[in-house]
């Protein structure tokens, strides 16, 4: 699903690399976690299966495509196939939470009749069936970091790529979000999660890549988080 094959991504011509010769294999419904101090790459390393960066070296391929020397007209429907959610949820605040996940969908040219149908479905799987009408800002943070996972799944992506998405909640909170998280990779969807959060990693259990001055430096099936 994941394939870095010798991937380097530096800023500058001279800069240090925010991501160095990085070899990554991730398998079709795997949940992953990607850990590392501040600054160790990997936010660099979620920018670049987005293709919102460009390598400076090495093959990326996601989903059967080569990232490298794709043609700028199909980033767009090549980010159709990957949900994101962020630790700052980036929702739409004039908007309620129903017309928020519809967003989504309407973007890409879905029907209308298709977004009236599969809104509804995905806010169920996130727990928000009943607070379709609420305006985003009336939430709680847990809250609306499930209307951005509705959001990301609307369109029953392959990836879902989540960015700290628990940096802003607390932790009972977290936790809940986490299990939402498992309960969508157990549906099939492969997960990678970039991380700070010691306790929830530790406690899951999952796959831990864990990364180091742009370097992956530790690649564990059940890991641990530890401080490098």
């Amino acid at each position: 699903m994941i394939d870095l094959e010798n991937v380097s991504m530096a800023y500058t011509d001279k800069g240090m690399p925010a991501v160095s010769h990085a070899n990554l294999h991730v398998n079709k419904g795997e949940f992953i976690f990607v850990v590392g101090s501040s600054g160790s790459g990997k936010s660099t390393l979620i920018k670049l299966l987005l293709k919102e960066l460009d390598s400076t070296a090495g093959k990326i391929t996601v989903n059967g495509q080569v990232l490298e020397g794709m043609k700028h007209r199909k980033v767009a429907k090549y980010r159709r196939k990957i949900g994101v959610v962020f630790q700052d949820f980036r929702l739409l605040k004039d908007r309620n939470v129903y017309e928020n996940v519809a967003f989504a969908q309407r973007v890409i040219g879905r029907p209308t009749r298709v977004i009236k149908k599969r809104v509804p479905e995905v806010l169920m799987e996130v727990g928000l069936g009943g607070k379709y009408k609420k305006r985003v800002t009336e939430l709680s943070g847990g809250e609306q970091q499930r209307v951005a996972l509705a959001r990301a799944l609307v369109n029953r992506p392959d990836i879902l790529l989540a960015d700290e998405p628990t940096g802003n909640l607390d932790p009972h909170t977290s936790q809940e979000i986490m299990k939402l998280l498992e309960q969508i990779n157990n549906r099939g969807t492969t997960v990678l999660v970039v991380t700070h959060d010691r306790e929830i990693v530790n406690s899951m259990k999952k796959r831990v890549v864990t990364m180091k001055d742009g370097s992956i430096v530790n690649d564990e099936k059940e890991g641990e988080y530890y401080e490098n």
